[in-house]
């Protein structure tokens, strides 16, 4: 799931100063807004549809076609989200205008939608209703890992070597149980990826933007498609939810370490595969891809009622030809729920304006007792 952000290279037009005359001169004309950067929302738009495909099928697990191919989606698309919210992370700081942000398009959303979801599902389904911040309810956990991997972007901006500290973290997360507290498996679990988009530079992307590379890219993605299905009578789906420790794995911890391990340089590969096949140039899908949280957090009230009336039960669904019927159906729900539209109508939602929630920046006290 990633999270829309516009680059961090990306600021705003300067206006020209009214006080300061042109003494005589004509004025400099204002520096021109850089425009997005096309590959990122095209990369984005492209991993928003692999999400909402995977959730689609999610039922169908008898389904050898579904099967498969929920396992390799589900190896790479969130470690894509993540690692390119992490590169449009990279200037983030505690400013009052980042931090009012952060509440309004992270923290926001993240109570609404839980709150949305915990009442739909008592709606539909569930005997009792139970609302909890602390533990998030099906997509919101990622609303409530980013807010907390934002939080903590200063900190790997300035140790010497982040990465290596933050996979440390993720390994020794799955050691012990943590809790469902804040989902804090994942969080911890996940946090590589984030940490790996803070250190990676414009210019890292421009060898995966190589004609070359992209060859490269489809023949490794279609290899990881070839693995998921060899693996997938044999691996525990458990596995790429990142959300377990080891004990519920009923695995010791060097085999989930060395498995851990393991899943995180498949999924780096495959990233960087996907991105290497991702369109450089505006396409008619750019735009969209400027819109995918609105995807994200709309289209699990649709596979939510796909389990809750049970059409996943259906007879024409656990064949091959119902799984591709549902696979092209969740592109085009995905693809409707990053339109314009239902941006203008869900705006309220997941970028309130809230203006009148916020003050000015308040300064430390000064004073207090001396030592």
């Amino acid at each position: 799931m990633t999270y829309t952000l516009r680059p961090a290279t990306e600021t705003p037009p300067t206006p020209p100063d009214p006080a300061a005359g042109t003494g005589g001169r004509e004025a400099a004309p204002a520096p021109r807004r850089k425009e997005r950067d096309p590959f990122f929302d095209n990369a984005k738009f492209l991993a928003i549809i692999l999400v909402v495909v995977g959730h689609a099928i999610a039922g169908l697990m008898k389904v050898p076609l579904a099967k498969g191919l929920y396992l390799y989606i589900y190896m790479f698309h969130m470690p894509l989200f993540i690692m390119v919210t992490g590169y449009l992370s990279r200037n983030w700081t505690f400013s009052g205008s980042k931090a009012r942000r952060l509440i309004t398009t992270v923290g926001v959303p993240y109570v609404v939608f839980e709150t949305a979801y915990s009442t739909y599902d008592w709606l539909v389904g569930r005997n009792t209703l139970e609302i909890s911040l602390l533990k998030p309810y099906y997509l919101t956990w990622f609303l409530c890992a980013l807010f907390m991997w934002r939080l903590s972007t200063p900190v790997w901006q300035q140790i010497r070597w982040p990465l290596a500290v933050a996979v440390a973290f993720s390994l020794l997360s799955y050691m012990s149980d943590l809790g469902g507290t804040f989902n804090i498996h994942r969080v911890i679990g996940l946090l590589p990826f984030y940490v790996l988009g803070l250190l990676l530079r414009p210019e890292h992307f421009e060898v995966v933007k190589r004609p070359s590379s992209r060859w490269i890219g489809f023949g490794i993605l279609a290899g990881g498609l070839g693995a998921a299905y060899l693996a997938m009578n044999h691996m525990a789906k458990e596995w790429i939810y990142w959300r377990s420790p080891h004990e519920d794995l009923g695995v010791d911890n060097v085999t989930g370490t060395a498995m851990r391990m393991g899943m995180m340089v498949c999924a780096t590969v495959l990233v960087f595969a996907f991105l290497a096949v991702v369109p450089r140039r505006r396409t008619w899908f750019t735009a969209l891809g400027a819109n995918t949280l609105y995807a994200y957090l709309l289209h699990g009230f649709v596979t939510r009622a796909l389990s809750f009336f049970g059409w996943w039960k259906l007879d024409w669904m656990a064949t091959t030809p119902g799984t591709i019927v549902i696979i092209v159906g969740a592109v085009v729900i995905g693809t409707f729920l990053c339109s314009p539209p239902v941006k203008k109508a869900m705006s309220w939602a997941l970028e309130p304006k809230m203006t009148w929630a916020f003050t000015r920046l308040r300064p430390p006290a000064r004073g207090g007792a001396k030592r």
